[in-house]
């Protein structure tokens, strides 16, 4: 409750849509890099990041190194373009370059795979919380939920991003306090050698193949790849782009952010070993019970309510972001342009209707959850995976290949994602469909090269379609 009271504080009043959504385009940069860490990690990060290092070792950091890579990529060849005149979403680009139903075609796959991927976030988030308070998941998720809304209808954008900057905080420390109290256990930082013997400090694998899921080149194509759609397409991070005080300052908190989420995931990561040095990675128990658990058993009471708290403000800084750029797309690509209505005030109004109903969708899909044995951050990286491929695909058609027009790029996206789907599912396909060796050898592929794999896709369809008819000169 304390959070949600800082949110309103620091929110402040709301004039208009764009102070709503963008805060009013002049958040400071340090701001909206830490916020951008912040919205990325939810409790995904807090509970599942630690459950791999405990149950196998550090290799998922390789991902981080081409989450920087895909970062700089996008500061050098997509941030100028949402600088260019004023832009509202990450989708108006597109409607400039390819027209209204591009624009709506990608807003619309943003919509249903953030709804879905958070969802997941929302669900993650009570099972800790289920663990350590004994509630039930259903209340840890309404809790969840309403908390965030509260700030989040009141404040707007401001809200969300002052209080992320105090739940990042909360959560490192508590992240923090766990690897004292775990070498402490286990007799000081001189117990790191047990973890060296039975390769648990192991961090790099160059060996190039499709099936092992971390390896050097994974995650550096791969990674880069996904980070480059999810935060140079994806409304969810591009909004508080948009809200930077000018191009420079964008590229500073986004590339900030790539070098800050390194030393995040191998600070949680590290938690997972210090985990497993104390024994608490017991055979048969699920990767992401093991931080919670512990948490429940073996902290001080104080330091246990430092965690969960930790883990609450991870949970409603994603959430929160995520109400608030559905709300933003939901407006500002469909129910402006579809009723040509441009009254700032009017626009507001709207805008907390809709923040208001999509933290009603994003419960109740948490509610319905059914998937309990994947480990979350995964599951949830795989969501956005399946359509990832198609947002940045369209965008590098947008860039590099003149002769597209609006339908192939509408024809290129509806086939990456119908293309990406047996991809991204195939094992749970393959059970259904009584095991057919194509899909059991799709469901070998390991999920960081689905979004190479969507963007080739889209790119290449698009590229066909657009030879197909009478293509327009080039702009």
């Amino acid at each position: 409750m304390a959070v949600a009271g800082v949110g309103v504080l620091l929110g402040g009043r709301q004039k208009d849509a764009t102070d709503y959504f963008l805060g009013h385009r002049g958040l400071p940069w340090w701001a909206i890099l830490l916020s951008i860490v912040a919205t990325e990690t939810s409790a995904l990060t807090v509970i599942s990041v630690p459950g791999l290092a405990a149950t196998g070792n550090l290799t998922f950091i390789q991902l981080a190194f081409g989450y920087l890579v895909g970062r700089i990529g996008v500061a050098i060849f997509l941030l100028p373009g949402y600088f260019e005149g004023t832009q509202d979403t990450a989708y108006q680009r597109l409607e400039r370059r390819f027209g209204p139903r591009a624009r709506r075609a990608a807003s619309g796959v943003f919509l249903v795979t953030r709804s879905l991927a958070d969802a997941v976030r929302v669900f993650a988030t009570a099972i800790p919380l289920a663990i350590i308070t004994h509630w039930s998941i259903p209340a840890g998720i309404l809790a969840t939920g309403l908390i965030t809304l509260a700030y989040t209808w009141v404040g707007g954008l401001r809200a969300v991003v002052w209080t992320d900057i105090v739940q990042l905080g909360v959560y490192i420390l508590g992240g923090v306090a766990t690897i004292v109290v775990a070498l402490h256990q286990v007799g000081g930082v001189s117990a790191m050698g047990a973890a060296y013997d039975h390769f648990k400090l192991v961090f790099l694998d160059f060996h190039f193949n499709f099936t092992t899921t971390y390896t050097f080149w994974s995650g550096l194509i791969g990674g880069a790849l996904l980070s480059a759609a999810s935060h140079g397409t994806d409304h969810l991070i591009v909004q508080r782009l948009l809200a930077a005080r000018g191009l420079a300052d964008a590229r500073k908190a986004l590339v900030g952010s790539g070098v800050l989420i390194i030393f995040q995931f191998a600070l949680f990561l590290l938690v997972g070993t210090c985990l497993w040095l104390t024994g608490a990675a017991h055979p048969g128990v699920p990767g992401d019970q093991i931080y919670p658990t512990f948490v429940a058993t073996q902290l001080p009471a104080g330091l246990a309510g430092l965690v969960v708290a930790g883990l609450l403000a991870a949970a409603m800084g994603t959430h929160a972001s995520a109400i608030n750029s559905l709300a933003s797309a939901s407006t500002n690509d469909f129910y402006a342009p579809l009723t040509g209505e441009r009254d700032p005030a009017r626009l507001l109004r709207v805008g907390r209707i809709m923040t208001l109903f999509w933290a009603v969708i994003l419960i109740a899909g948490a509610m319905l959850f059914p998937d309990r044995r994947t480990p979350v951050v995964e599951l949830a990286l795989q969501v956005a995976s399946l359509t990832y491929g198609a947002l940045l695909g369209t965008y590098l058609l947008g860039g590099f290949w003149p002769r597209a027009r609006e339908r192939d790029v509408i024809v290129a996206m509806v086939l990456g994602v119908l293309v990406m789907i047996p991809v991204v599912f195939a094992a749970r396909l393959a059970g259904l469909l009584h095991d057919p060796p194509w899909l059991v050898s799709l469901s070998h592929l390991g999920w960081p090269w689905d979004v190479p794999l969507g963007t080739a896709v889209t790119v290449a369809v698009g590229m066909a379609s657009s030879m197909v008819g009478r293509s327009p000169a080039p702009e």
